[in-house]
């Protein structure tokens, strides 16, 4: 099962998000929440929650 984990504002913070997770080894997927607002949410599996969110911590305070 997929879990949000962060909504980005703009495409292109969520890509970049992505490809951060991806590059540490991670299944993540981005789907667009609102297209009139442009949030994007970003999806790892459940089973890596604790994990991912770790790593996000130290990308969204870089």
């Amino acid at each position: 099962m997929w879990t949000v984990i962060y909504i980005a504002p703009t495409a292109k913070i969520s890509e970049t998000i992505r490809q951060r997770l991806t590059e540490e080894g991670f299944l993540v997927q981005v789907r667009p929440v609102n297209l009139s607002r442009q949030q994007y949410e970003i999806l790892v599996p459940s089973a890596e929650l604790d994990e991912v969110q770790e790593v996000l911590n130290e990308i969204l305070n870089a």
